[in-house]
């Protein structure tokens, strides 16, 4: 019998140490949503890279405490795809697609817990365009950067064909965010095709004044405020056509914007400068 109660005991003492871990986790997680913000605010990408780099390695040491945890499923997925962008693709492709893809395996996660893919991703395009269809507003964050994600490593993989295979899959989740919440992080859904029109050859499907469409609708939804979608007009609009006078001017434009014209987000403001910065320096390259 002592036995027997001792047992329940410390079942009971576990099952209480389980709890007050996963309450200490999400109380952290609150704390790190603050995170978030203040590197949104913060314009010294040295300092930012260096924040976001070994925050996410803290935010996966709490995923496995605690993988059923939507918000750092989140936070992870926006976080290495974000990385990718700001931080490393201009420097190692390499590194960029692995991060990408991490990125992408974290949504995945995210996606599983939704109403649409809680049995499975399918690999099927048909039944994954299906599958999207039960997605409702409340999923667009996960969807969003699981196809940005995803997308990125497509972006850098043209040459691979599975990345033509996969695009079929993320132009439709990325148009699936627009028909639910079209705005949803400055209208980035738009950037999106506006990289894929303007960077892909005609003869599969790429087509500059589409580009242009889809990032002039970026701009419209941010009030002009996204300077990313100014490089995106240099690199995918402008460069294509072959005229560089409009793609120095959109370069021009971003260097020359405040770092605050986004007041809630200066640093996608400052990954803008140094990416149009990086186009001028490879400017003889481009033309």
């Amino acid at each position: 019998m002592r036995i027997f109660l001792l047992s329940i005991l410390l079942v009971g003492l576990t099952s209480l140490s389980c709890s007050f871990q996963k309450l200490a986790i999400r109380s952290t997680t609150g704390i790190f949503s603050y995170g978030v913000e203040a590197l949104y605010d913060e314009s010294d990408l040295i300092i930012a890279e260096q924040a976001i780099a070994s925050n996410l390695k803290l935010l996966e040491g709490l995923h496995k405490a605690d993988p059923k945890n939507q918000e750092i499923l989140l936070m992870l997925t926006q976080g290495y795809a974000s990385f990718s962008l700001g931080f490393v693709e201009d420097e190692s492709v390499s590194r960029a697609q692995l991060f990408y893809l991490r990125a992408r395996d974290y949504g995945f996660l995210m996606l599983r817990k939704t109403a649409a893919f809680k049995d499975s991703i399918p690999s099927r395009e048909e039944a994954f365009i299906e599958r999207l269809k039960i997605l409702k507003q409340k999923d667009v964050p996960a969807l969003f950067w699981t196809a940005f994600a995803w997308g990125g490593w497509i972006n850098l993989s043209k040459d691979n064909p599975q990345a033509i295979f996969d695009l079929g899959k993320v132009k439709q989740m990325m148009s699936r965010v627009i028909e639910l919440e079209e705005g949803y992080f400055y209208g980035a859904s738009h950037l999106f095709f506006g990289g894929i029109y303007g960077s892909l050859p005609r003869m599969l499907g790429g087509d500059p004044d589409k580009a242009r469409e889809h990032i002039e609708r970026c701009l419209s939804l941010s009030n002009e405020k996204f300077m990313l979608a100014y490089v995106y007009l240099a690199r995918y609009y402008a460069h294509p056509n072959l005229d560089e006078a409009l793609f120095d001017k959109y370069l021009k434009f971003v260097l020359q914007a405040p770092v605050d014209i986004l007041p809630e987000n200066k640093l996608l403001t400052a990954i803008a400068k140094d990416k149009a910065q990086k186009l001028i320096i490879k400017k003889e390259q481009l033309f």
